[in-house]
């Protein structure tokens, strides 16, 4: 099956940054990549505004559209420059609306299965991990698990995934479906760890736990379990070496995603801007 994929773009550096590593990352596979592109002009307030400037926001969404089009036509030449790849579809769209609104047509319109994105856009503030438009796509588009990617991070397959779970969630096959399919594309392990809290696993978290096992059961895999006290000096090799991970937990709906990545526990981990994040939903179905 033809995987189908959205790759959003500001025309930054970091945007074509996770667009070639969209590519490099499924280049054995048969993939459609939707590189899109939105771009919007907020109309005045007040109707006596819109009347005065009416002419002059026609004339301003004109030039945007005209260098929207003018950055798609260079990215253009660009991507087909680096992916000659006979298993790979291209579409370049510019569309018209906020981020938000040409992400949620598109990935209706086509089903998508993925949306790979840069870490942060062209503000690119160093001091956050995740940029506004890659947090809010996290929470908004429930259907579609979201692979982020650093601004300067050059590929290579990651030797390992880390997948942080608390095993509170009932696990579904569909959910963790792109953690299996990057792990088999990229010959990649998948270390489960788990910061306990706890002395023991409830009986909710053994079940949970027997269900991930049965998932993950095609793929290579290993548990990792460190009490939450002893993990600085427990996780030494995780932080220390960070080259080669990719890093993946499960989105649920209820939790606060921007304290996840605010919390000591994951600066601890060493979850930085040098590690791709991949978001997975929390599906009802």
């Amino acid at each position: 099956m033809t995987k189908r994929i959205v790759l959003p773009t500001d025309f930054s550096k970091n945007a074509y940054n996770a667009i070639h590593y969209a590519i490099e990352l499924y280049k054995t596979q048969s993939c459609e990549f939707f590189i899109i592109h939105s771009y919007y002009l907020p109309l005045p307030e007040f109707k006596n505004e819109i009347l005065l400037s009416l002419e002059s926001t026609f004339k301003k969404l004109n030039e945007v559209e005209e260098q929207a089009e003018k950055n798609m036509k260079n990215l253009k030449s660009q991507v087909s420059f680096i992916d000659d790849n006979r298993n790979h579809t291209l579409h370049f769209l510019n569309d018209f609306g906020t981020f938000h609104d040409v992400l949620k047509r598109i990935i209706e319109k086509k089903e998508i299965h993925l949306i790979i994105m840069g870490m942060r856009g062209e503000t690119d503030d160093e001091n956050a991990i995740l940029g506004s438009n890659t947090l809010n796509t996290i929470k908004k588009f429930r259907s579609s698990a979201v692979l982020s990617i650093p601004g300067d991070i050059i590929f290579k397959n990651p030797k390992e995934i880390v997948f942080a779970t608390n095993f509170k969630i009932h696990f579904k096959k569909n959910e963790m479906a792109t953690l299996i399919e990057i792990s088999k594309v990229t010959n990649a392990t998948i270390r489960v760890l788990y910061i306990q809290s706890d002395k023991e696993f409830s009986k909710e978290q053994k079940q949970n736990k027997i269900l991930l096992d049965k998932i993950l059961g095609s793929t290579k895999y290993t548990h990792q379990r460190v009490f939450h006290q002893y993990l600085q000096e427990s996780n030494q090799d995780f932080t220390q070496s960070r080259d080669g991970k990719m890093i993946a937990f499960v989105n649920k709906k209820h939790d606060s995603f921007g304290s996840i990545f605010s919390s000591p526990m994951v600066k601890e981990l060493g979850v930085s801007t040098n590690m791709p994040v991949l978001a997975l939903q929390d599906l009802k179905n």
